[in-house]
């Protein structure tokens, strides 16, 4: 088992283990469609995320990723729209875990490493399943082929390791 620690702005001296082999041994039913590198890549999160974090992840990770280490730019999002809630939302309502305090992409990163937490892992991977209905909204009301129809539902889709340019 290997360790990690986190050196931060949001967290200080967290250390977690990788259980599992990388990219391998996902909970059952949680197929993502993208890894963390593609959706770096592909532009998520206005380029905000994990600007400060990069030791924790593998460097590779980063290359060709569209990052704004001075605040969120939607235009760095593949489809050029703002699809996220402000991190305070998202601790109102209790989708902040403790270990992960930067929410479900955090999380996703680190169980993609390895890191398995139970009760956790189920709580997130819930959430994940939670989001495929935007998949059926988005077949309903859009023609087959045509990306930037509801161009909003398809940037929260990519937050969450949907890739959207299919459907």
């Amino acid at each position: 088992m290997r360790t990690i620690t986190v050196n931060d702005q949001m967290q200080q001296g967290y250390s977690y283990e990788l259980s599992a082999p990388m990219g391998k041994e996902f909970g059952e039913g949680f197929e993502p469609e993208l890894t963390p590198k593609e959706m770096l890549a592909l532009g998520v999160f206005g380029g905000k995320y994990m600007t400060d974090g990069r030791d924790e992840f593998p460097q590779d990770w980063f290359e060709g990723a569209k990052l704004s280490p001075g605040g969120r730019d939607p235009s760095l999002n593949f489809f050029k729209v703002d699809a996220s809630q402000k991190l305070s939302v998202w601790r109102q309502k209790g989708w902040i875990f403790e270990d992960d305090p930067r929410g479900w992409f955090q999380w996703y990163c680190r169980y993609y490493l390895g890191r398995r937490i139970e009760g956790e892992d189920r709580r997130q991977i819930g959430r994940w399943r939670a989001m495929r209905r935007h998949i059926g909204q988005i077949r309903n009301n859009c023609e087959q082929g045509d990306i930037f129809c509801r161009p909003k539902q398809r940037q929260a889709l990519l937050h969450w390791a949907y890739d959207s340019r299919k459907y």
